[in-house]
């Protein structure tokens, strides 16, 4: 019995590595839109929308500074591993503008929670803000994988682009930021492409 009991205790367990992922991610997701619009949103009300009771809530989170720099490094970990899948699939030139997309989804939610993360990291003893090196590294790769392609200057650094993109922390992420990234990065990308030697017609 014991050994049955074992066994169906091991084919389950993928099942139950499944829902808790998926119920990480979704309190991820709620606590993200729900802090951005109040940053002392009440933990018991995320745990609610999120659908998960309080046990499952405080064993993923357990206090509010845990969750907010949870969404705020998600967020970094998400842009790092997008680049290599996007460079995989798309050609560089799109790879990196679909790239520029999510930065811009996470310049948003950065702003938003702006408050929240400042509670979070500003308190004596309090964490530190994870590091950015992970977005830098990806900006990288892509910007490595087009200058190899040929599809932007060569001289570009990592640096100049995300000096170039400043202009997205100054947009309000809760009004109609959408169209506004979107001309943002375009005229982006515009100033990226190679461009014709000097005296070619």
């Amino acid at each position: 019995m014991a050994g049955e009991q074992g066994q169906r205790d091991e084919q389950n367990a993928p099942v139950r590595r499944s829902d808790a992922r998926r119920n990480r991610e979704r309190i991820l997701e709620v606590a993200l839109e729900e802090l951005t619009r109040d940053a002392e949103a009440p933990l018991s009300t995320i745990a609610r929308k999120a659908g998960v009771g309080q046990a499952t809530f405080y064993r993923n989170f357990p206090n509010r500074d845990a969750l907010v720099l949870e969404i705020y490094r998600n967020g970094i970990q998400q842009l790092a591993e997008a680049a290599p899948e996007l460079l995989a699939t798309l050609p560089p030139h799109r790879a990196l503008r679909e790239w520029m997309d999510g930065l811009a989804r996470f310049a948003m939610a950065k702003a938003g929670l702006g408050e929240a993360l400042r509670k979070a990291t500003c308190r004596p003893g309090g964490p530190a803000k994870p590091a950015h090196d992970p977005v830098v590294e990806a900006l990288d790769l892509m910007l490595r994988a087009n200058q190899d392609a040929g599809t932007i200057r060569p001289e570009l650094t990592s640096d100049d682009l995300m000096l170039a993109i400043a202009g997205l922390w100054q947009i309000d992420p809760t009004g109609d930021w959408q169209p506004r990234t979107t001309r943002l990065l375009d005229l982006v990308m515009d100033g990226l492409r190679t461009r014709p030697t000097d005296g070619a017609h």
